[in-house]
């Protein structure tokens, strides 16, 4: 049987960090939480269990993330962030995994709460993550704050059984603000990497998403939340091209 260490980062996660670790406890014979100095109560809920608690300060998600997997003891990572757990039938995969790995990096499905309803539509289902690997043989990648785990050259990959349960936003002032900021986040990355940002980009972009989310990935069979989280789809596109119009513009001056 392979040892496998669960990887956590976390920042501000009371509300949600002990559902978490408690899905990892019977699955995982390590578990590392990474912290960016929280300062809420996460830390002490942290310790009321049997985890390694390293504090680091946030070096951005993906540099966070693979931070995190030096720190973990065995090659078999299962990664969560502090807003998700494994439901009952993604843990008892894991653990039939242990006896008998074979891939490389394993994908689950993602189930997102939004304001209190299981979202089944749009992008947000099934939300494949590829959250189960060997740390040898994948890195964290991506733009900021957009992370995702990459298999190395000629790897395989396969399909586990049961969700990742993402607790989510649980307000819409709350999705708001995370727009806010996940757009400047990406505005930022991309300025970094060169991207420009025409004025069509800033009204085909948007809209496809928007369209691609709520007609042709069915999130309007969602309600009133679906509409919500396909519409802040397109706006989260139209903010971030819109702030690296801004940057472009701003230094340019300058």
């Amino acid at each position: 049987m392979i040892k496998l260490s669960a990887v956590i980062i976390t920042y501000n996660e009371e509300r949600y960090i002990e559902e978490c670790i408690k899905s990892l406890v019977n699955v995982a014979d390590e578990i590392v939480v990474v912290d960016s100095f929280s300062t809420d109560n996460t830390k002490a809920i942290c310790l009321k269990y049997n985890v390694v608690f390293i504090e680091q300060k946030f070096l951005g998600y993906i540099e966070q993330k693979n931070f995190a997997l030096t720190k973990a003891s065995y090659d078999y990572i299962v990664s969560l962030d502090g807003d998700e757990s494994l439901s009952n039938e993604l843990q008892k995969s894991i653990i039939e995994l242990k006896n008998n790995w074979k891939f490389d990096g394993y994908y689950c499905n993602r189930y997102n709460n939004f304001c209190g309803q299981w979202i089944k539509h749009s992008d947000w289902y099934p939300n494949k993550k590829l959250r189960v690997f060997d740390k040898r043989k994948a890195v964290w990648k991506g733009i900021n704050p957009h992370d995702s785990i990459v298999i190395k050259e000629s790897g395989k990959v396969s399909q586990l059984k049961g969700d990742i349960l993402h607790l989510t936003y649980q307000t819409y002032s709350e999705f708001n603000l995370k727009m806010e900021k996940f757009s400047t986040i990406s505005a930022d990355a991309y300025y970094k990497l060169g991207k420009k940002a025409p004025i069509w980009k800033l009204i085909w972009n948007p809209s496809w998403a928007f369209f691609k989310a709520y007609i042709l990935r069915l999130g309007f069979l969602d309600g009133f939340n679906g509409f919500m989280i396909c519409y802040q789809t397109g706006h989260l596109t139209f903010l971030k091209y819109a702030k690296l119009r801004e940057l472009h513009k701003k230094n340019k001056a300058s």
